[in-house]
């Protein structure tokens, strides 16, 4: 176990992307402008680091129950650009929830991004939450990039519960999820994104429904304010007799415009596919239900925004 070392403006980014309030339970690793600001183990879940390259190797034993693993990437400044691999090895039977957020601030005209790339390997009966927050802060000028990718493979009887968010300040990024599911796993995806004044936010799903019963439902939601711009584009491969849901809706006011893309590959006549996608602005009546209680124009659509995303 390590002593926890960070800046202020890490503990500020720790407590809005993951609730840090001076500590974490159970095993973490704190990332801090490339480099470990903390780190510990538990009895069921070891945190190494990789060898080869830079990042993490976080092996969950089989069974292990009820833990928590937490893995937040802070960069505090600009004029830095951090790469990291991270891959989850979880046990069979197990059942734990992995939090893995990431802040970018910047105070310059220089540049912050993170850039995570995070590999899940998970075992027959395997069952994982996972939860993501992304924010940007800061007052400088210099781009706040952060560009996740993830990449899942769950084994027979697996469930992956994936909550991502992007909840403001992100300049640009390029979300990029992969998995494919082996026989009856299943994959539950819900992704909400807020883009302002010029950011761009571009998504990528693709998911391959390879073993007989699996499932994957896939929901996005979406606000592109300003004169922001959005790329969706979700790809769902049914393999066998499989499900797939694949669920976008966007929220567009001012200039700012989205781009919807949702594909679906039926590779059998017993996969069942769906795909919805729904982009348009607030109605006008619920603006005005929210006046008549008191809101102005502007508070009634932030209300209806925040709960939309929430």
């Amino acid at each position: 176990m390590s002593e926890i070392r960070i800046n202020e403006t890490t503990k500020k980014l720790l407590s809005e992307i993951s609730d840090f309030s001076g500590e974490f339970k159970g095993a973490y690793n704190i990332r801090e402008n490339g480099a470990c600001a903390g780190r510990r183990s538990s009895e069921h879940i070891k945190i190494t680091s990789k060898t080869d390259k830079p990042g993490l190797e976080i092996r969950i034993d089989p069974h292990t129950a009820g833990e928590t693993v937490s893995i937040p990437a802070c960069v505090t400044h600009g004029d830095v650009d951090d790469l990291v691999y991270n891959d989850f090895f979880v046990g069979e039977g197990a059942d734990v929830v992995i939090v893995a957020g990431c802040g970018v601030h910047t105070e310059t005209g220089e540049p912050a991004r993170h850039n995570g790339i995070h590999r899940f390997l998970l075992g027959k009966g395997a069952r994982v939450k996972y939860l993501e927050k992304h924010i940007g802060t800061g007052k400088g000028i210099g781009l706040r990039s952060i560009d996740p990718v993830t990449e899942a493979e769950l084994g027979e009887d697996a469930v992956l519960e994936m909550d991502t968010a992007q909840i403001g300040g992100v300049d640009r990024t390029l979300r990029q999820t992969k998995a494919t599911l082996g026989k009856g796993a299943k994959l539950f995806i819900r992704e909400r994104i807020l883009t302002e004044r010029d950011q761009t936010a571009q998504t990528e799903f693709s998911v391959e429904l390879n073993g007989e019963g699996s499932g994957v439902d896939l929901v996005s939601r979406s606000v592109a304010k300003d004169a922001s711009h959005q790329e969706y584009h979700s790809v769902i491969i049914g393999n066998t007799a499989c499900t797939g849901h694949s669920e976008c809706d966007a929220i567009i006011s001012g200039s700012a415009t989205v781009n919807a893309q949702p594909e679906l590959h039926a590779n059998s006549e017993d996969a069942a596919l769906i795909h919805e996608a729904a982009i348009g602005k607030i109605a006008g009546e619920q603006i005005m239900k929210l006046r008549t209680l008191g809101l102005t124009e502007e508070e009634a659509e932030a209300t209806i925004i925040e709960g939309f995303l929430s």
